[in-house]
């Protein structure tokens, strides 16, 4: 089995080979896989991560094979190894998954196509993780000695426990914030939201995942908002230079205000313009037999 899965299996010159790869095609550089066919299997719900893969097939000339959900044999009670196997009988050059099930690839060794990972129940977002890379590293130049904020529902993110792992062996150093109810402290230290705000490089807020609690939040979209939001009076505390992640959708008036979500901190929507770039090199590279 081929492809990206997992950052945790791959060093730091990997992964920096993948951000340096996704920079050139951001500055133009091409390459083009003409014939290849891909496709996109959601089991959950997905705007970014489904369509900037689409993006990135369509940019290297890879034709995007559509797959709904809803009607296909799935309802019918078919398994996810046999979708997979299905799609590779049918001649596809690889296969986005994203599913709700932790480290579903285990059930997927005998595959020989290229998977790429969309993400993984709560566990890991591996893309994600190099687009959030790719544009911190745009804007320090390096990542040795930075200091990230993961704001909010740290127990249901697969974003926090992917970018944790990764950042720390890159040589950041990463805090956590949020509600006692959804923390985690496994994945970074811990500090207060507004000390957060003046002594971080990067304040990286998550999406409260809703669908993912088994139970309510204690406390109100409000007063969330109130403790862990990013709101303009936070902004102007921010240290110089710092700036703005979040991985979206954004739960405006919750993670963030509407005001602050564009406001010139943000790297809110650049983080999704190089999703397409970071997914274009992690499909090059499989291809090419390198991942």
């Amino acid at each position: 089995m081929r492809g990206l899965l997992t950052l945790r299996t791959l060093s730091s010159p990997e992964i920096m080979e993948i951000i340096e790869l996704a920079i050139r095609f951001k500055k133009g550089w091409t390459v083009n896989f003409p014939g290849k066919k891909m496709v996109n299997l959601f089991y959950e719900n997905s705007t970014r991560t489904q369509y900037s893969f689409q993006m990135a097939m369509i940019n290297l000339g890879i034709t995007p094979v559509s797959f709904n959900l809803a009607g296909s044999s799935v309802a019918k009670g078919e398994t996810l190894y046999d979708t997979v196997r299905t799609f590779e009988s049918l001649g596809v050059d690889g296969v986005v998954i994203r599913h709700s099930q932790d480290v579903y690839y285990r059930d997927l060794e005998t595959i020989k196509v290229p998977i790429f990972n969309g993400g993984d129940g709560s566990s890991d977002h591996p893309t994600q993780t190099l687009l959030d890379l790719m544009t911190i590293y745009e804007e320090f130049g390096r990542f040795e000695g930075l200091k990230i904020a993961l704001i909010g529902d740290i127990a249901h993110s697969r974003v926090a426990h992917g970018n944790a792992e990764v950042m720390k062996r890159l040589g950041m150093k990463v805090y956590v914030s949020g509600p006692e109810q959804f923390s985690d402290d496994k994945t970074g230290e811990y500090i207060e939201m507004d000390k957060a705000v003046e002594t971080c490089d990067i304040i990286n807020l998550l999406r409260v995942q809703f669908e993912r609690h088994k139970e309510q939040m204690n406390i109100s979209k409000e007063e969330y908002h109130a403790r862990y939001g990013m709101t303009v009076e936070r902004v102007a505390r921010m240290k110089k230079n710092a700036i703005i992640m979040h991985p979206a959708p954004i739960n405006r008036g919750v993670e963030i205000a509407s005001e602050v979500a564009e406001c010139d901190c943000s790297r809110i929507y650049k983080q999704m313009e190089n999703g397409v770039y970071v997914r274009m090199a992690v499909i090059t590279l499989a291809l090419q037999g390198k991942l």
